[in-house]
Parts: C-alpha cells; structure tokens; sequence
C-alpha cells in the first residue's frame, strides 16, 4: 500500500524537472496523476519539440500507474477547471493540487516593463489561485484535500532582477496561508514549498565571471527528483496535520522557514513626530534590520 493509494493529484508544469519528480514520485506512491504542462519555454511563449506531458504519462503508465495528460495554461481561469475536471472526470476525485507551474523574465527593476510584471504573476500567482479556486469546491464537498503551492527564497530572501518573480512567489505564501486558514474547518491543509533545483528554469544563469561559475557548479549539484517526496508526505493522510506553514527542500536539507512576526515595538504617551521617529524609533531598530541579502548570501553551504 503506498501513501497515496486511492488519491488523485494534479500537478502543474509537470513536464520536466521539479513538476516531474513530482508526478512521478506521487505515482510511486500510488496516486492517479493529471500531469498538466503547456509545453513551452521558460519565458511562457512558443512551444517545445514534442509533448513533456505526454512522455510523463507514458512513463508513469509504464511503470504500472494512472495518469492523463493536460495542456491547459494555469493563467486561464477556464483550463485551471478543464484539470480538475480530468481528474474527477478520470480517476473519480481530486485529493491534492501541486501548483509547480511557472516562468521567468528575469530583468533589473529599472529596466522592467508592465508585460514582464504582467506574465510572471499571471503564470505563477494567478494561475496558482485559478486551480487552488478550482478545486475548492470538490475539497469542501468531500472534508479533505491538500494544497502544495511553489515559492522561492527569491521572495522569501531576495535576488537580483526578479522583482516579478519574487512579488508572484511571496504572493503565493499569502495565498497559502489564507487557504488554511479559510478552508481549515473543511479539513482542507495548504502549505508552500521553496525548491531548490537545477532545472531550465535556472539554467540560463550567466557563468561570465569565476564566482558565477562556481554558483553555477553548486546549483547543478541540486536534484530536481527530490521535491517530490516532501510533497507526497504532504499530501499524504499522514501530513494531514501539517497547514499554514512555510518550507523548503535543498536535495537531502528539509527547512522551515519562519512567518512575519513583530520583533521590536516602540511607543509614546505623546505621539509620534517625524522629527521623533528618525530620532528615536530608526536607532532604536537598527540593529534588527535585515540586510539586503540574497538568497546565496543565506543558503552558504553546499547541498547536503
């Protein structure tokens, strides 16, 4: 018996690297899989040699499991439930969604334009609202489901030229949490998830200098197939108590991260002035400001 016998999945962006490990460990586990992926390139538009979603399934199938295919874009209200629908319409439900689907355009702040906002959001926030939303109702009728969303260090740390991409991905932590706790008394969890990986996705990273090569030869040590177990254990009856929360998963490292919480305060019977506020509250806090850091300057070590 596996962990998710009897369970049907959607994973988004299924096609390659993390959103595969994912269908393909979920199937291990002996979940029935809609594999959605578009098939197409990482900055959302053209398409790829060949159908990732069709060579998924055929894998899964050969290994003796159920999995259908899906090419819908999550951006679109109407395709994010054509998937729920494959599921319920091929397997009889739909226990888990795994919001993996996603793109890059990656450029300076300064230099970004409303398009390369527009697209990243619309793929990786609104699209992972859009199949979150259309699986609610199923969850809520049933008294279970399990939400998996994908954000990055990108938004919980920081990194250069993604101002799209970390707004979308801190924006998913919202939206996880507010899921858990909307749907909690349905019995429903949601719980993001930051994945480290080598995949196309990142690998267009510039190897110009010695010290991005060497960022380079770290990042391609990162296993895209070891995602996929922490998220069946999330999915599992056996997570079923585990919402709301943030974590991340670095080849055999498993973190979590923490949430916003008030760290110093300061007050006044006379109320504040902004002459007061540069005077008093800035010194006060600043040694517990964070720094700009990005991701590289946390995550120091290599991968375990």
């Amino acid at each position: 018996m596996g962990m998710m016998d009897g369970k049907a999945v959607l994973v988004t962006g299924a096609g390659r690297g993390v959103g595969r490990g994912i269908a393909l460990a979920m199937a291990r586990a002996g979940a029935a899989v809609v594999v959605n992926d578009l098939g197409v390139s990482i900055a959302g538009d053209g398409e790829d040699e060949g159908s990732p979603a069709e060579q998924v399934v055929a894998e899964i199938r050969a290994a003796g499991g159920k999995a259908v295919a899906n090419h819908d874009s999550v951006s679109d209200w109407l395709g994010a439930g054509r998937m729920v629908k494959d599921a319920v319409d091929n397997f009889g439900r739909i226990d888990a969604v795994v919001n993996n689907a996603g793109n890059l355009r990656d450029v300076f702040f300064h230099k970004m334009g409303p398009d390369d906002f527009r697209a990243v959001i619309e793929v990786h926030l609104m699209g992972s609202f859009n199949t979150s939303r259309a699986a609610a109702p199923f969850f809520k009728e049933q008294g279970s489901g399990a939400y998996v969303h994908m954000t990055s260090t990108s938004g919980l740390v920081g990194n250069f030229g993604q101002a799209n991409y970390a707004a979308a991905k801190l924006g998913i932590v919202g939206l996880s949490k507010s899921i858990a706790l909307d749907m909690q008394r349905f019995g429903v969890r949601s719980n993001a998830v930051a994945p480290w990986a080598w995949t196309r996705m990142i690998d267009s990273i510039p190897t110009d200098t010695p010290e991005q090569q060497a960022r380079v030869e770290g990042l391609k040590k990162l296993d895209a197939n070891k995602i996929g177990p922490f998220c069946v254990a999330l999915c599992s009856d056996a997570g079923a108590h585990v919402t709301g929360q943030i974590f991340g998963v670095r080849n055999n490292e498993i973190f979590l991260f923490s949430q916003p919480r008030p760290m110093r305060t300061a007050h006044t019977a006379e109320g504040w002035t902004p002459e007061a506020i540069c005077e008093r509250v800035f010194p006060q806090f600043a040694n517990d400001f964070y720094p700009l850091h990005r991701s590289g300057d946390v995550f120091t070590w290599d991968p375990a």
